[in-house]
């Protein structure tokens, strides 16, 4: 597996890394949320959905990572093993989907969005892959707004707040939160910018 500016690989970086950090903090951030079938999708590496395994192993059935990336994916299967973890390579944006994987309790993807050319299609696709009662915990960083280039030359563009929490008007119950390095908060302070939002919805 060749390393890419996008690609949280922790043996590949410091303890300290800061990105890294934030990325670990996600994960032990939507923990509590997981439970009984789970979709990790984007898992790159895999150590995500091992953690979620590993951190909730009495309330889970499976975990199943999913990335589009084959040498990540045999990666993780190498690297990030657990009785209850599972990785498979797929496409997030294929219409089959849903009918290839089935549905999930839980479904994660966290900095996928942004990669995403259509954003919409990304939230129904992941609503599609939720049972009912099921619950979804999605992170991406905030930017300039839908179809305005950014720096990232990895992503399609960044959603302003507003744009991304009218993405879920499908789910039942929805709750956002706003991280800003390690830390999670419910809402946003004046004059504290929050590099990313999560939403944690429920079908």
């Amino acid at each position: 597996m060749k390393p890419t500016e996008e690609r949280i690989v922790p043996e590949w970086m410091k303890p300290t890394n800061g990105l890294l950090l934030e990325h670990v903090a996600r994960y032990y951030f939507a923990a509590p949320y997981v439970r009984g079938r789970v979709l990790d999708l984007a898992c790159g590496a895999g150590y995500g959905t091992q953690m979620v395994a590993k951190l909730r192993k009495k309330e889970v059935e499976e975990v199943i990572g999913v990335d589009r990336d084959r040498d990540a994916v045999e990666y993780a299967r190498r690297t990030y093993y657990h009785p209850l973890a599972h990785y498979r390579v797929a496409d997030a944006t294929d219409p089959e989907l849903p009918e290839k994987l089935g549905t999930f309790d839980t479904v994660l993807s966290f900095e996928t969005l942004e990669h995403m050319p259509d954003d919409r299609f990304f939230v129904r696709q992941l609503e599609r892959l939720l049972r009912r009662g099921g619950t979804l915990v999605l992170s991406t960083p905030f930017g300039r707004g839908r179809g305005i280039p950014c720096k990232d030359p990895f992503h399609f563009h960044q959603l302003t707040p507003a744009e991304f929490h009218e993405l879920f008007g499908g789910f039942r119950e929805k709750t956002f939160f706003y991280q800003r390095g390690v830390t999670f908060e419910s809402a946003c302070r004046e004059g504290v910018r929050y590099p990313f939002g999560i939403a944690v919805c429920r079908k």
